[in-house]
Formats: structure tokens, C-alpha cells, sequence
């Protein structure tokens, strides 16, 4: 069952980079291309396949279709990811999106990388390659492993969006208050008497 488990939840990390990325081609365009690793005919076609590769592989991880193949696939696809992150932080260029799971800069945000997502992609890749060479579970191990690894990603995924909106301390209106209030005190009042 943890082979399962681990499988669903690679699964589950596909998909939800993927679905996203899908509605939005044009940035996904813009992230493949700020990688700056393929020649300029090919960024489209990769914009446009790897969203889908993403969610195909990423489904057939958690259903348990041909695992091995899923596995190898998606350990590929980690390591691609690994690699032209890895060849941009070489190179000193940290100001890109990774376009990892949908885009970052989504706010206005200026969007950065840095060795934290290269080596989320590596253990991702690693995570992909014990799912190819693990024993072929049974269909209620499958079940069962895959529902543990869905939610386990889920529940992660709902925190990081948790995190991401609410603050724990200091409150988000503070932040535009503050540089506010720190104007009107600079700001010379005029004597009443």
C-alpha cells in the first residue's frame, strides 16, 4: 500500500500542476520560454503538451495504469524539470517563473526561483523512480494507497493555499496601513492656536 500511496500522491502533484496551466496558454508560453533552454518553434508546442502530459501522467500514477510506464514517464519529467531549473540557477538567472504549479507571479508578484524548486524536482524524480520499481500492487492496495496519497497532497495543498492567504501575526490590511499612517505622521500638521 505505500507504494500506492506514494504513487497516488505523485499523481496527485501532476495534476494539480497541470490543470491549471491548461487555461492559461499564453503564460505557460511565457514560462517555457523564459527558461531560455529551446529553440523559439518549440516553445509553443511544449507550452502546449506538457500541461496534458502533466494531468495523463499524472491520472494514470493515481489510477494505476501501467505503473512502471507512469513512473519512468513522470521521474523523465521531474528531471527535465530538475535540469532547466538546475542550468538557470548556474547561471545566475533567478528572476524567471517556474511555472511548477500554475505561474507565481499571479499577483503582480515578481516571480523567482530557487534551489528549494530544484530540489523539490529532484525528489519528486526520485519519488517517480521508486513508484516505477515498486512491486505492482493489488487492485485494493492500489485503492487504498492511492486514496491515502491523494489526500495526503490535498490536505498540503490546501494549507500552502491557507498559508498563502492568511497571515499569522501580523493581519494582510496592516501591511497597507502602515506605510500609510507612517506618511500621515510625517506630514506637518498645521498649529490650530
Amino acid at each position: 500500500m505505500l507504494w500506492a500511496a506514494l504513487a497516488g500522491a505523485v499523481g496527485t502533484v501532476l495534476v494539480i500542476a497541470g490543470v491549471p496551466k491548461v487555461a492559461d496558454r499564453a503564460r505557460m508560453e511565457r514560462s517555457v520560454r523564459g527558461y531560455r533552454l529551446l529553440p523559439d518553434p518549440l516553445v509553443p508546442v511544449v507550452a502546449a503538451a506538457l500541461p496534458w502530459a502533466e494531468i495523463v501522467l499524472g491520472a494514470a500514477l493515481v489510477l494505476g495504469v501501467v505503473p512502471r510506464v507512469s513512473g519512468f514517464a513522470a521521474a523523465g519529467l521531474f528531471l527535465a524539470f530538475f535540469l532547466a531549473l538546475t542550468v538557470n540557477l548556474l547561471r545566475g538567472r533567478r528572476d524567471l517563473d517556474c511555472g511548477c504549479f500554475a505561474f507565481a507571479a499571479d499577483r503582480g508578484e515578481v516571480a523567482h526561483i530557487g534551489w528549494w524548486h530544484a530540489l523539490r524536482a529532484a525528489g519528486l524524480t526520485v519519488a517517480a523512480v521508486l513508484v516505477a520499481v515498486a512491486p505492482v500492487p493489488t487492485v485494493a492496495e492500489r485503492a487504498a494507497g492511492a486514496g491515502t496519497g491523494v489526500f495526503a497532497v490535498a490536505v498540503v495543498a490546501v494549507g500552502l493555499y491557507a498559508r498563502s492567504v492568511m497571515s499569522f501575526g501580523r493581519r494582510p490590511v496592516d501591511d497597507y496601513l502602515t506605510p500609510a499612517a507612517v506618511r500621515l505622521r510625517a506630514v506637518p500638521a498645521p498649529s490650530r492656536y
